[in-house]
């Protein structure tokens, strides 16, 4: 569970840096990539750790998709809340899409 906190935590911070500065387009690009840099890092302060604890739980592949699934998750909520965009019914398609790909990377045998 501490992993997937740490993961979550992580990806809100990884967000920010990627897309939270396309709400101020008019900002000069070299204060952007300075301020998603400085995010970037305290994202990296709760990414690995998330990936050396739950490495003793999950193998990498398990490791990433979940972190995609979070990504996934995180990002839509950031998208909808933060940015105003609409969710369409492909984005949902496609997540569940993905859904299905978290059941055969968890399924044994």
């Amino acid at each position: 569970m501490r992993t997937i906190i740490l993961l979550t935590v992580s990806n809100i911070f990884m967000t920010f840096a990627w897309y939270g500065h396309l709400k101020f387009r008019n900002s000069p690009l070299w204060i952007a990539i300075l301020v998603s840099w400085l995010i970037a890092f305290v994202e990296y302060c709760f990414q690995v750790p998330a990936n050396r604890i739950g490495s003793y739980q999950f193998s990498t592949a398990q490791l990433k998709t979940i972190q995609e699934v979070i990504t996934l998750v995180v990002f839509s909520v950031f998208s909808v809340t933060y940015l105003r965009e609409q969710v369409r019914w492909n984005y949902v398609v496609a997540f569940g899409l993905i859904v299905g790909a978290v059941f055969f990377m968890f399924r044994e045998g």
